[in-house]
């Protein structure tokens, strides 16, 4: 069933954003008393044993985001400095799979991690010196800097915030999801032009 593959949405008292957890994950918080408040589309409806004493059938509603009581590193990931992990897979979500070379888009076996100014020449792996590229451009580019190989950068590379990250780790991120996240968006985001779009 589709319904039970779906991310739900978890964020701190505050509403912050902090990660995406499964249905399971997310009853588990239910059922501990964890979710302080529900809030976005009721998601599920999950129905558990029956009580021996009342004769009465579990039920629990899930939404698509819940806020949670509990420590969490919330505030750490507010700060300025804060830089979240670097993948492949959202680096390739950053980019919208577009090849910041030639423009192409392409499934992820096409795409590389291409270092803007490479390695080789001081560079760093770090979101803001690395670029979705096809592999015949990222080919072609070697260990050149782009300048030197005579190619163009089609955007400049960000540093994603952290509620701009749980955005591109998620999966089929529904419409009530992408609102709560945008809200927590810097007002300059890149993602912001592209998310309107879709």
């Amino acid at each position: 069933m589709a319904l039970l593959s779906q991310q739900i949405l978890r964020t701190d008292l505050a509403g912050m954003p902090l990660e995406w957890v499964d249905y399971k994950a997310a009853a588990r918080l239910y059922f501990l008393g964890q979710v302080a408040y529900a809030c976005g589309d009721p998601l599920l409806h999950l129905r558990g044993g029956i009580n021996a004493r009342s004769r009465r059938q579990s039920r629990l509603e899930i939404h698509s985001i819940i806020a949670t009581h509990g420590a969490h590193q919330a505030l750490s990931k507010l700060r300025q400095d804060y830089v979240p992990p670097l993948s492949n897979r959202t680096l390739f979500q950053r980019d919208d799979h577009m090849c910041l070379y030639c423009g192409g888009r392409f499934s992820p076996r096409h795409l590389s991690r291409d270092h803007v100014r490479p390695i080789s020449l001081g560079g760093r792996d770090r979101w803001n010196n690395v670029v979705t590229a096809c592999v015949r451009c990222n080919n072609y580019k070697a260990g050149r800097t782009p300048e030197s190989a005579g190619m163009e950068l089609l955007a400049v590379p960000f540093i994603p915030t952290h509620a701009e990250y749980v955005y591109l780790m998620g999966r089929h991120v529904l419409s009530d999801q992408m609102a709560f996240l945008r809200a927590h968006f810097p007002r300059t985001s890149p993602l912001l032009r592209r998310i309107a779009v879709t």
